[in-house]
């Protein structure tokens, strides 16, 4: 098929794709048990009292700002970033649509 992108994920062997999966979840619960109360320990949908949003206590490298302010400032540069970069891929996934090649075979690779 011309449409290299939308053949990737079923190209991947299950061996591979499960222990990904299997890292996403396992993130996805403990990001939620750092954020959420429990259903049952109180009404739904709320958040722990001492947690901030955006903020799972995860800083190997010392980079978080230590003050409210400058982590607004940060959490917002990484969200204007991150949908920079998903126009950047929906606009190499449409490049690809259009003519029926990959990025690289585009810039000549």
């Amino acid at each position: 098929s011309p449409h290299h992108c939308n053949n990737q994920i079923p190209e991947i062997a299950g061996t591979v794709l499960f222990p990904f999966f299997l890292a996403i979840n396992i993130s996805e619960a403990v990001r939620a048990s750092i954020g959420w109360v429990e259903p049952g320990l109180g009404p739904l949908f709320t958040l722990r009292e001492n947690y901030y949003p955006g903020d799972i206590r995860f800083d190997p490298f010392g980079l978080k700002p230590q003050g409210a302010a400058e982590f607004d400032n940060m959490q917002t540069k990484e969200l204007n970033n991150g949908r920079l970069a998903m126009l950047a891929a929906a606009g190499m996934c449409a490049q690809e649509q259009v003519n029926g090649q990959g990025i690289l075979e585009n810039l000549g690779f």
